[in-house]
């Protein structure tokens, strides 16, 4: 009876181990995987600017509208953009997909000549404006990230595509330093980044025969076959979470377990690999440890009883040897018990170094968090200069006009607006060194009717066949609020925006700007009669990335929150189906 109490106690000994163990991996697992998506979305952030600043590039453009001759300039330019960026090479097609110019013009692999018309990225740019796919170079053979941007006419037809490519060589080497295997894949399955070399285009689970086909076409992973990656799944503790056998390196064989997260901003699903059996091992070992601690009293007392049971009716003198023998037992026991003792203390010591060694990773996750934050500041900077680079470009148009006109008057007032917008857009890019100082645009006394009226002159060129849709009313130009001029007018520029293209489909379409006082502080209303806001849309309006339009970066409206909280006001929402209003407080001066 006390044998099958024992086995019990052990057996239920060794499933709390487990199950403690798998825990203790999980949330470790957990910490490491988070950590390693956070540098692959730092890592993807920076190069995802360049095309899109390209894109816009006067040189890039003409030489585009020149059919692709005297490039030498603009292979030039490319090739001095590769330094201080994570790209590893930048590359201009035209309409047809031939490449007119790259910064590898000078190598033997130089892509000047070749035709990407049959890449996927190249297709869809010109469909959508921009794309995104992984793939394995056509001539250098090594796999990348390709970053492709449409590049459109002063017409606005499509002149060609300007690409980034990006390698994640020194990121793979990084995940491999942990000594636990990291891996990418993509939609379909197929592994793109990799800690283990060796299972590099391999998948994850079978591939149907007609997907399989469609992938060989498009040549995205060049001749390789796609096979199986050498992994049995054991079992599935959850729906993102899998105890699997690894067959294959030889050094990696084991049972680990698989954790999947998604990677922000992409398809694609990061797992990540945690070895199972010394940390279950050591568990159990524990847990077997303690059953045996708590079953000693329990055995000495049923010894105690039989032997009192049976040698009650024996001599004295027998009854003081068996006593004397007993307690050498006892002895014995305890000395067993100090032993185990000492390695149930050196356990928790080895538990308080992994705790130790969690913290650290820990503070790696927030050094990882800031670079995923200067990588939105970037995205929110080349997002906010959008408006005052098109203004620009207008008005240089209008003074080339005016030039051969010989009207120089106003020429010279042209240029001067141009002067003033590129101080403008200083003013936007210094918002990086205020992140880096943790300090802000200081706050003075600006006339809310000049921020209003330069908001408008800045949305003419793009809006010039739906201004007459904006109803001002123009407060006194007394009526002075905290701020910096510029950021204000960045709140006004963005709600706008945001209010004349939501009436696009409208004939009917009406935007009402309104100001009044309340107390100490200046409230402007900027409300349209459009369809509204999406519910799912509306519970998230200030995060960043959160957007309804296919183009945009979903940063307008959580830069103007920022801007207005830095001078100690807010922005307030209404929607429904006849239209949303937007709440602009402002302290008075």
């Amino acid at each position: 009876m006390w044998a099958i109490i024992a086995f019990g106690v052990f057996v239920a000994a060794d499933k709390v181990g487990r199950i403690q163990a798998t825990r203790t991996l999980l949330a470790t697992a957990t910490t490491d995987a988070e950590l390693k998506s956070a540098l692959l979305t730092g890592a993807l952030e920076r190069p995802r600017v360049l095309p899109l600043v390209l894109s816009r590039d006067r040189d890039l453009i003409e030489a585009l509208e020149n059919g692709g001759t005297s490039v030498e300039g603009l292979d030039r330019k490319l090739e001095g953009l590769i330094e201080g960026t994570q790209a590893s090479v930048i590359y201009v097609t035209d309409i047809n997909g031939v490449t007119i110019a790259s910064s590898n013009w000078r190598t033997a692999e130089s892509f000047v000549g070749s035709n990407y018309a049959f890449r996927d990225y190249f297709k869809r740019a010109l469909e959508t404006g921009q794309a995104e796919h992984y793939a394995l170079g056509n001539v250098s053979r090594k796999p990348g990230l390709y970053i492709s941007r449409r590049v459109d006419g002063e017409n606005g037809q499509p002149l060609g595509v300007v690409i980034a490519k990006v390698e994640f060589n020194r990121l793979e080497a990084d995940w491999n330093i942990g000594g636990r295997p990291v891996y990418i894949v993509d939609a379909n399955g197929v592994v793109l980044m990799t800690s283990i070399p060796s299972w590099r285009f391999k998948t994850v689970a079978p591939i149907g025969e007609a997907r399989r086909n469609q992938i060989a076409e498009s040549l995205q992973f060049g001749d390789e076959q796609l096979s199986l990656m050498p992994v049995t799944v054991q079992s599935m503790p959850g729906p993102q979470v899998a105890m699997i056998n690894v067959n294959a390196p030889l050094s990696l064989r084991g049972e680990y377990l698989r954790l999947e997260l998604p990677v922000p901003t992409t398809e694609w699903q990061l797992h990540y690999l945690q070895p199972v059996e010394a940390t279950v091992n050591g568990a159990v070992r524990e847990s077997r440890i303690i059953a045996a601690a708590s079953l000693m009293p329990l055995l000495a007392f049923s010894a105690i009883w039989l032997w009192r049971r049976q040698k009650g009716a024996e001599a004295r003198a027998a009854a003081e040897q068996d006593r004397a023998e007993l307690e050498r037992r006892v002895q014995e026991r305890t000395i067993d018990l100090t032993m185990a003792r000492d390695r149930l203390q050196a356990e928790i010591l080895r538990h308080e170094q992994t705790t130790e060694e969690l913290q650290s990773v820990q503070h790696e996750l927030v050094k990882a968090n800031r670079l995923s934050i200067l990588g939105q500041v970037a995205a929110g900077v080349a997002h906010e200069i959008n408006q005052p680079v098109a203004t620009i470009r207008a008005f240089a148009d209008n003074a080339r006009v005016f030039l051969k006109r010989d009207r120089k008057q106003d020429a010279d007032e042209n240029l001067e607006s141009i002067a003033g917008l590129t101080e403008r857009i200083g003013a936007i890019t210094s918002d990086l060194k205020i992140l880096a100082r943790k300090g802000r645009t200081a706050a003075e006394p600006v006339s809310l009717r000049l921020v209003i009226e330069g908001a408008v002159v800045l949305l003419r060129s793009r809006f010039a066949g739906r201004m007459d849709a904006l109803h001002i009313d123009l407060p006194e130009e007394n009526l002075l609020v905290l701020g910096s001029r510029i950021r204000l007018e960045q709140i006004v520029i963005n709600l706008l925006q945001n209010a004349l293209e939501a009436l696009e489909d409208k004939l009917d379409g009406r935007v009402d700007v309104r100001t009044q006082t309340a107390g100490d502080e200046v409230v402007v209303t900027i409300a349209d009669n459009g369809p509204g806001i999406a519910e799912d849309i509306h519970e998230q309006l200030f995060s960043p990335f959160n957007t309804s339009k296919e183009s945009g970066l979903g940063l307008g409206l959580v830069i103007s929150r920022d801007i207005a909280s830095d001078y100690g006001g807010r922005i307030d929402v209404a929607t429904g189906k006849s239209g949303t209003c937007f709440s602009v407080y402002l302290k008075r001066a």
